[in-house]
């Protein structure tokens, strides 16, 4: 896949400025804080430095409700969005981040979706977290092409579902359901006093497009791995780091403490 080109984006060696008055950092977690699908030391401390230096941090993933509540138990994080902008954890409360009157039928309908894309694509299946999750529904990205994607989008629109995917993950959501909507409505209601000009948000795939929307987000960063997904996305990220990952996010958090 062809490289962001040098004038699309800034690198991190240029964002002082806008790091300088960041308050809250929210950021995706598979391929942007994991190395290698794995958390490792080196993330933790940058996470204690955030903490120490009062700077908030919630995970937005597209993780199962399940998997991120104990992310944001045993995380040094303010909250933890998960199922990209379907649920918020803060502490030991759960708040639904989409209007979903009935569970049950909610699912029911998911999976009624995900067997129309079956007939068309009847390789896909759904993936092992799916038990576990409430407002979407999940089948492996692995082996679907580009073009492949793009018909099960369309054919989500046209019943009404959105459609998203990430380096793990295809995703059946309701069509308001996004990471930004969601991390909006958090910054909103629980955040109030830090401005979206004080907000970075930080991502490496597909599913984390909205939150590289300039018109929302005017500080945002994608870690370098991000560069293979340039020709499928709508926004790029206002800044690259130098390395993918963790190790990316981790350089991301040293800049923005030198920069306070």
């Amino acid at each position: 896949m062809p490289l962001i080109p040098p004038t699309a984006l800034r690198p991190l060696a240029e964002s002082d400025q806008a790091l300088s008055q960041i308050q809250l950092i929210a950021t995706d977690m598979d391929g942007t804080l994991t190395i290698d699908e794995k958390f490792t030391p080196q993330l933790f401390q940058a996470l204690q430095k955030l903490q120490q230096a009062q700077i908030a941090v919630i995970v937005i993933t597209g993780r199962s409700a399940g998997w991120v509540n104990a992310v944001n138990h045993y995380f040094p994080v303010a909250g933890a969005i998960c199922e990209n902008g379907g649920l918020f954890y803060q502490g030991d409360t759960t708040e639904f981040l989409v209007d979903i009157p009935d569970i049950t039928q909610h699912r029911q309908n998911l999976a009624a979706m995900f067997q129309q894309l079956q007939q068309r694509f009847p390789q896909i299946q759904e993936a092992s977290d799916n038990r576990f999750r409430l407002t979407d529904w999940t089948f492996d990205v692995a082996g679907l092409s580009q073009a492949d994607l793009a018909v099960m989008d369309q054919q989500c629109a046209a019943a009404g579902w959105g459609f998203t995917y990430s380096t793990v993950q295809c995703h059946i959501k309701p069509h308001e359901q996004s990471k930004a909507n969601g991390l909006q409505y958090v910054l909103q209601q629980h955040f109030s006093a830090i401005s979206l000009a004080q907000v970075m948000t930080i991502g490496d795939s597909p599913n984390d497009v909205s939150l590289f929307n300039p018109v929302i987000f005017p500080n945002s960063t994608g870690v370098q791995n991000v560069s293979r997904y340039t020709d499928q996305l709508a926004h790029l990220p206002r800044f690259i780091t130098p390395s993918p990952e963790g190790k990316g996010f981790c350089e991301l958090v040293d800049r923005l403490i030198c920069s306070k």
